[in-house]
């Protein structure tokens, strides 16, 4: 961990965060989820760098040690395809692999479809590409303590994450998002609430690695992370019928939460999302769960590892 050398990038008028390690010429640059940051990527970096390629992960806009922007509620999914675009140009990489984990996956995809030509290929775990609209989560079709629905509202997230410290926060987060089910909170409950106190972590998270997102979590807070993904406009520039035109991989836990969401578990395993993907390869992971990078380490390296190998 020590040999990932860090640093800050002037871009669009914030200071952004940059880990770095690896000096081939070819650049793998990895977009983090939530309630993740660039650590959640360290298995990984350290991966590829040994395997000959450039390893990058930055933490996006008001999270870690990333500079908030001065209007948190504006922010869209857009302005971190803009930052992409503008962290490359300032690194002067032509052209890169994408790396995209849970929301993450957006802008790498979004950034795909606009910059194709900046693109080597895409890969995504815990989520495949989807296309986007204000319905993506339809309000009517899923329970009222379904956690992105009491999360998009204003201020209850803030009230129900006050009760706690950040490393609780984060921590029952990650017991959470590490299950099979969906988190959903009943009529009187909070979805911090679904979290025992008694449970242990996931023996594949050390406390170490609790301390290093709490850590950064208690630098950027929730306010930016509550906005993007959860309460951003999920539009995007209209595109008549989009086609991601570079070669991509799918990373999937058959234990992962987000099989769950409406449509998704058929949406894949039919083929339909290569429709919008049509040079797509999808793995499943039988044990994996929506952490699979940090999970499943070692199988997850070997799969990026051998997609790059392939499409370099």
């Amino acid at each position: 961990m020590e040999e990932i050398q860090h640093t800050h990038l002037d871009i669009r008028g914030l200071k952004l965060h940059v880990a770095e390690i690896g000096k081939g010429p070819i650049v793998v640059v990895f977009l983090h989820g939530f309630p993740e940051i660039w650590y959640s990527w360290r298995y990984q970096m350290m991966a590829v760098a040994n395997a000959g390629f450039r390893a990058i992960a930055f933490d996006f806009r008001g999270y870690g040690l990333s500079q908030e922007p001065p209007e948190p509620e504006k922010a869209s999914f857009m302005d971190l395809v803009h930052d992409l675009l503008a962290i490359l140009d300032s690194l002067a990489i032509p052209k890169a692999f994408l790396v995209g984990k849970d929301f993450g996956v957006v802008p790498a995809y979004q950034f795909a479809l606009l910059h194709p030509e900046r693109v080597s290929g895409v890969i995504t775990l815990g989520l495949p590409f989807m296309l986007l609209g204000p319905d993506l989560f339809p309000r009517h079709l899923y329970p009222e303590g379904f956690y992105i629905l009491r999360w998009k509202e204003p201020g209850r997230a803030e009230a129900d994450f006050k009760r706690f410290d950040v490393r609780t926060v984060v921590r029952n987060v990650y017991i959470l998002f590490s299950g099979s089910e969906i988190p959903v909170a009943g009529n009187d409950q909070e979805i911090m609430d679904l979290v025992d106190p008694s449970t242990p972590l996931p023996h594949w998270f050390t406390d170490e690695d609790l301390t290093a997102y709490a850590t950064l979590y208690e630098k950027s807070g929730f306010r930016f992370p509550l906005q993007v993904p959860y309460r951003a406009s999920m539009g995007a520039p209209s595109m008549t019928d989009p086609k991601v035109q570079v070669p991509a991989l799918l990373v999937m836990g058959e234990k992962d939460y987000a099989l769950k969401f409406l449509g998704m578990e058929d949406y894949i395993k039919s083929g339909k999302v290569k429709d919008y993907v049509p040079d797509l390869e999808i793995v499943f992971l039988p044990e994996g769960s929506h952490f699979v990078q940090e999970q499943l380490p070692d199988q997850v390296n070997q799969l990026i590892i051998t997609f790059l190998n392939k499409h370099a």
